[in-house]
């Protein structure tokens, strides 16, 4: 990226994944949410594009982008769903924490399928009772010869009793962050299991549950990272989990927009296109230029990440903070702009109203993004 504008090479990134929405995810998404459908199959097509393993390194067979680049692909596919690319988002999470910090035997078991998405991967930090507080985690690992035996519980995963690979946090040690390491865990192995599909609001095109461990036997060769690692692993993947769901919130916000832009040109009311008034205009103005302003500030936060800057972690809070606050804004006032029908499922808008309010929630709550925010400009 140059100070102020794309490179060639990135805007090629995003016209491909431009022209890979218009034509299957776009057309197909609002039959996904009705039917409460996971497309399988399409999430497998976006890793022929090299989708399941963005930011993996080419030296572990994947195409070892940037975190700009993958915002970029993730901001275009949330253009025609964002839980969909929310849920390819969070296996690349999963893939990069094992390709980053994990050893060459774990690699060589789970990189090569996860990166055609044969195999799927889940992100498991947050627990029933530990959510903002997450080193407060419970699930806990204790070493038996070659293996832990791992007990607990962990709640809101996204690909829950879908995906085969679990990423998972689990407490090796002592109460706190030093206490927790991280574990490649299988869907097969005896004593995993999963609670009932939950009844969401929205992102109803990907399955989350509560995935369960009861004595699980994990291979010692399944860390990731050394024991005692975990939380820090963890963190790291939450920096770039953080842009990459607030990009799905710029996608999101950008369909929204264009869609309230052709229909307020189209709606006559009082003999006008409601688009001539100048209320429209003003509403109009003040989420283009929001938008605007999210997207710069993500953008500057993903080269940070990527460059490993030692403000990296509070310029993720802040964009991941921005960005989804403001496409839930945008996709509210996009929704009014429609008037009650906005609120029919004939028309997106209700679709990205539902599926955009989760991000402000996710990867850290908004409000613990404004405490990391505070607690790394006091530290200064």
């Amino acid at each position: 990226m140059s100070q102020f504008d794309l490179t060639d090479d990135q805007r090629q990134i995003q016209d491909l994944a431009r022209q890979f929405t218009a034509a299957e995810i776009t057309p197909n998404a609002a039959e996904w949410d009705e039917k409460h459908h996971f497309p399988r199959a399409t999430v497998q097509k976006a890793a022929e594009l090299g989708f399941g393993a963005i930011y993996v390194s080419e030296e572990s067979g994947g195409i070892g982008l940037g975190r700009l680049e993958s915002a970029l692909i993730f901001e275009a596919m949330s253009y025609g769903c964002p839980s969909t690319s929310a849920f390819i988002s969070i296996h690349n999470m999963a893939a990069w924490m094992i390709d980053r910090f994990g050893s060459q035997v774990v690699k060589d078991k789970y990189l090569p399928s996860m990166i055609g998405m044969e195999r799927l991967g889940s992100y498991c930090l947050t627990e029933p009772s530990s959510g903002s507080d997450a080193s407060a985690l419970k699930t806990r690992a204790v070493r038996d010869g070659d293996h832990y035996v791992v007990s607990g519980s962990k709640a809101f995963i996204s690909g829950g009793g879908e995906n085969e690979i679990y990423v998972t946090m689990v407490r090796t040690g002592e109460d706190g962050p030093k206490g927790i390491s991280c574990l490649v865990i299988e869907k097969d192995m005896p004593g995993v299991s999963f609670g009932a599909q939950e009844r969401k609001l929205g992102w109803h095109s990907q399955p989350t549950a509560q995935v369960n461990f009861d004595e699980v036997r994990v291979p010692i060769e399944n860390r990731v990272g050394g024991e005692g690692e975990g939380f820090r692993i963890a963190m790291m993947g939450l920096d770039g989990g953080r842009l990459n769901i607030g990009a799905c919130s710029l996608g999101g916000a950008q369909r929204c927009l264009d869609e309230a832009v052709a229909y307020t040109k189209e709606r006559k009311q009082f003999g006008t296109a409601i688009a001539d008034f100048q209320n429209t205009q003003f509403m109009l103005a003040d989420m283009a230029t929001e938008l605007e302003a999210a997207r710069a500030l993500l953008y500057l936060a993903a080269v940070k990440v990527t460059d490993n800057a030692p403000d990296k972690t509070r310029f993720a809070a802040m964009a991941k903070r921005l960005a989804t606050d403001t496409g839930s804004t945008i996709a509210d006032r996009a929704l009014q702009l429609h008037g009650g029908y906005g609120y029919l499922m004939d028309y997106p808008i209700e679709r990205f109203w539902r599926d955009l309010r989760v991000h402000s929630i996710l990867e850290g709550t908004n409000q613990v993004m404004r405490m990391i925010t505070a607690r790394e400009m006091l530290r200064q």
